[in-house]
């Protein structure tokens, strides 16, 4: 089978021609310029030389055609050129006989020759090197036309680095489905003796981050057999069937160098299910995705070809791709839990010194909800702050910044708020923190700062003390209460008059919460228990638009369960405050004073701050 040529071969090949050409050119007019007639003689006119001639002044005249050479007195050489009218003879032009010697030689017709071929051959040269060029580049345009419905798809070889399970940490029950496809390509026959059938695909299923595709790339170092990478979106192009016939390329080329893996990268961009509306007008997709289908699972069976898939959408696929006999085995790879943080950061502080306080521990506990990509980057921040300040180890305090960075936005140093704007911020952040501080199901502290981070004017942070899998109605109400704290504490200090947009977005994310207890989570009173998914419709202008499963009544409760969910957070976070004032002013003046407080300095601050009845659940 023809393979398409690299592009790196195909640049090598024409820069070699267009030298080729430059290097002809160059000699044949070298050879024109050393055989045409050159001369370093001095130029004089014809009269001064008669005249000269006449009075005793040159010894020889050499006339080679309408060419003079002149060789005065006392030299041996000619070192003087003119040139005589051609109609005439050097005597009718005024030189006396006897006066200095004449040589006359016959006029050499070479150089005229040469040059005149050279006029002639040429030109003729670079048509014929301008129309080969084009020639070639034609039949590569054909080539590459007649290979468009070919795979783009990557085969990695034995040659290339590997990545093995080992190199990944965490992720054991993922690796554990993986291993058993690798096991069945290298033992097929302990399993086919039981009766056994390796499961024909594998989908990956993730947030984006967990590592999916480094588990694909670890299935191909593991497997040691021919594995075809390719991504969704490289089988859709504008021209109606070159998808399919990919896809159809792609498995013959599997099949042929069976047993093989095939591994497609973020197969949402062509499985979407069909009849959708999503993903283009035409049916260039829906073909694809069919042909896709009949490799998986029509009538040629015995294959023995394995498919691996990854996508962070799988609600969106088809169900014709996700029943058994295509991919009948679903692998989900979750975020890492804090055993698993902990090894990804060793993995990823290997290669990286550090000094003895350091403690990935620490940060593991901290980063919960974090990906493995997440981690990465925290590692690689961490790096870049030590070389920033010429360190030859990353230090625990790099680790921290990094950290936080990462998590929370770069701290931005350079804003200059003046002092009223700072007080506002400072009350703004103490009303979380105290709220956040007070209310029981709510997370700790770990940090309160009045620098601008990200986009943000200040950050009061909470970190969970371990990782959750579920959160209560009491936690999301404790969560909502300290998201509006501090828009309450601008209330309480300045009047109802006196807010800001400060709480822009604290306002945003509480009113999500809110409507994501009352819509997926059945958390409402009067609709408890009930569940109005809303699916994404599609997109209408520049906005995406939502199918509601739910009635215009059910949409006025949603919105009075919401309401009544915002005033009850806000009422409770007034009722904290007010009671605790003083505990306040505290840690505002605090924060004013060295802009960022710490976990134990919150603690200190505000341990007298109690919790008053009024806002009690429970």
């Amino acid at each position: 089978m023809a393979t398409k040529q690299p592009p790196k071969k195909k640049m090598s090949n024409l820069i070699r021609i267009s030298l080729f050409w430059a290097i002809l050119v160059f000699v044949v007019l070298a050879i024109i310029a050393v055989l045409s007639p050159q001369s370093s003689l001095k130029d004089v006119s014809i009269s001064d030389v008669i005249s000269r001639a006449n009075a005793g002044k040159i010894s020889k005249l050499e006339i080679q055609g309408n060419d003079v050479k002149v060789t005065p007195k006392g030299q041996e050489k000619p070192t003087e050129k003119s040139v005589k009218e051609g109609s005439s003879s050097i005597y009718e032009q005024g030189l006396e006989q006897n006066k200095t010697e004449v040589a006359v030689a016959a006029p050499s017709e070479m150089g005229n020759t040469v040059w005149n071929l050279a006029i002639i051959i040429v030109p003729v040269l670079l048509i014929a090197g301008f129309f080969m060029f084009m020639m070639r580049q034609a039949q590569g345009q054909n080539n590459q036309a007649m290979g468009f419905g070919k795979s783009k798809a990557k085969l990695y070889g034995i040659d290339k680095e590997k990545v093995v399970f080992a190199d990944i940490a965490g992720n054991d029950s993922a690796k554990q489905d993986l291993e058993e496809v690798v096991d069945f390509l290298k033992h097929p026959k302990k399993y086919e003796t039981l009766g056994a059938k390796i499961p024909k695909g594998v989908l990956l299923v993730g947030n984006p981050g967990t590592g999916k595709t480094m588990l694909a790339r670890a299935v191909a170092g593991e497997a040691n057999v021919p594995f075809f990478s390719i991504s969704g979106s490289e089988f859709v192009e504008m021209f109606v069937g070159v998808g399919a016939s990919r896809v159809r390329d792609l498995f013959a080329k599997a099949k042929k160098n069976a047993p093989a893996i095939i591994f497609i990268d973020e197969i949402d961009a062509v499985g979407r299910k069909r009849g959708s509306g999503m993903g283009g007008g035409h049916d260039e997709r829906e073909q694809t995705l069919n042909q896709i289908l009949v490799e998986m699972d029509g009538f040629e069976t015995g294959t023995n070809v394995i498919v691996l898939a990854a996508t962070n959408r799988a609600d969106v696929l088809d169900p014709a791709l996700l029943r058994p006999g295509r991919f009948d085995r679903r692998t989900n790879i979750m975020l890492p839990e804090r055993r698993d943080r902990e090894s990804i950061l060793k993995v990823h502080f290997k290669n990286k010194p550090t000094d003895e306080s350091v403690n990935l521990d620490a940060l593991a506990a901290k980063t919960a909800g974090s990906s493995g990509a997440d981690l990465a980057n925290m590692a690689n921040e961490a790096a870049i702050v030590a070389a920033r300040r010429n360190a030859k180890k990353i230090s625990n305090a790099d680790l921290t910044e990094a950290f936080e960075k990462v998590a929370i936005g770069p701290e931005r140093k350079t804003k200059v708020m003046n002092e009223k704007e700072k007080k506002m911020t400072a009350y703004h952040e103490a009303g979380h923190a105290l709220v956040g501080h007070i209310l029981p199901d709510s997370d700790p502290v770990h940090k309160v700062t009045i620098i601008p981070r990200g986009g943000t004017g200040g950050v009061t942070w909470f970190l969970p003390p371990e990782d959750r899998s579920y959160t209560n109605v009491y936690e999301f109400k404790d969560i909502l209460a300290r998201a509006l704290g501090g828009r309450v504490a601008e209330k309480i200090m300045y009047g109802p008059d006196g807010i800001t947009t400060g709480a822009g977005s604290d306002l945003r994310k509480a009113t999500e919460i809110a409507r994501d207890m009352i819509i997926e989570q059945g958390m409402g009173t009067k609709l408890r228990d009930q569940v109005f998914h809303e699916d994404n419709g599609g997109m209408m202008f520049d906005r995406m638009t939502h199918e509601r499963p739910y009635s215009d009544d059910t949409a006025r409760e949603i919105d009075k369960e919401v309401e009544v969910l915002m005033r009850e957070a806000a009422k409770r976070a007034e009722t904290v405050i007010t009671h605790n004032r003083a505990s306040l002013d505290k840690l505002a003046n605090a924060l004013l004073e060295d802009e960022t407080v710490e976990e134990g300095t919150v603690k200190e601050l505000l341990k007298d701050a109690t919790l008053p009845a009024e806002a009690k659940l429970y």
